[in-house]
């Protein structure tokens, strides 16, 4: 894992699962991380989690669907930041809010809506708001969490869903040309099934014993993902290692 003992970093999302396995690792790795979410308790929890990692994890309240608030917590760590600014940003916060599949005629324009809000608005706003400090130091990371349901078919049924997070794959390819003139790169971490929230436990119990089996088998690695896992990726379009990756989408989905 590569020190990160001088970064700034946003992690959106970040009150479970996924999210908070993120916060965690860049916490680990020394950052001073910014963690936002809706859930207060389960985000203080975060925050107790990662109190004797080497790194500090700054907890707030946000609604990533408000636009005045979203700039008002990248401004509080902008100002906080020895550099002035926010290293990286990892837009996390999404998911079916809540929602389950059902049939094309059945869903109301609200429902569909309001999964393009915290999917696919909540990145761009997000992006919006980080982008003129990181084009004037000339560097940046920008690290958008999808999911496999963006590149193909959703297990949840939700159509809109599907489409959110493939409209967010578009808009990761499209800001890495328009930032990549300022050493900005931005990728994309699509995850496969990671049994990480009340909402794919729920899921994953409503398949049974049968169609558990039946999932996993289509797994080249045969076990579901772990939020270390997704988190190993956002970590890696974070590094070093990744300086000359921009536009693209790494599949961690155990092998499909």
């Amino acid at each position: 894992m590569s020190d990160t003992s001088d970064r700034t970093v946003i992690v959106t999302g970040a009150a479970h699962g996924i999210g908070r396995g993120i916060a965690h690792a860049f916490a680990a790795s020394g950052a001073h991380v910014w963690a936002c979410d809706v859930r207060e308790e389960a985000l203080a929890e975060t925050a107790r989690g990662a109190a004797q990692l080497p790194g500090r994890l700054e907890a707030r309240r946000v609604d990533v669907t408000d636009r005045d608030a979203v700039f008002a917590f990248v401004a509080e760590a902008e100002a906080e930041a020895e550099a002035g600014r926010v290293h990286v940003l990892v837009n996390n916060a999404g998911g079916v809010g809540g929602q389950v599949g059902r049939p094309l005629e059945e869903v109301p324009p609200e429902d569909w809506r309001a999964l393009f809000a915290i999917n696919v608005d909540a990145a761009f706003t997000f992006c919006q708001a980080v982008a003129p400090a990181m084009k004037r130091a000339g560097d940046g990371r920008i690290v958008n969490v999808s999911s496999g349901a963006g590149l193909g078919v959703s297990l949840t049924g939700i159509q809109a869903y599907a489409s959110a997070k493939a409209a967010q794959i578009g808009l990761t390819r499209q800001l890495a040309h328009e930032l990549g003139p300022w050493g900005i790169t931005v990728n994309n971490v699509a995850p496969g099934f990671v049994l990480s929230n009340p909402t794919t436990e729920r899921q994953w119990a409503s398949y049974g014993e049968e169609g558990q089996r039946a999932l996993v088998e289509r797994i080249a690695l045969r076990r579901l993902g772990t939020p270390d896992d997704i988190a190993a990726g956002v970590l890696f379009f974070a590094s070093p290692a990744a300086a000359w990756v921009t536009g693209q989408v790494l599949s961690v989905d155990g092998g499909r």
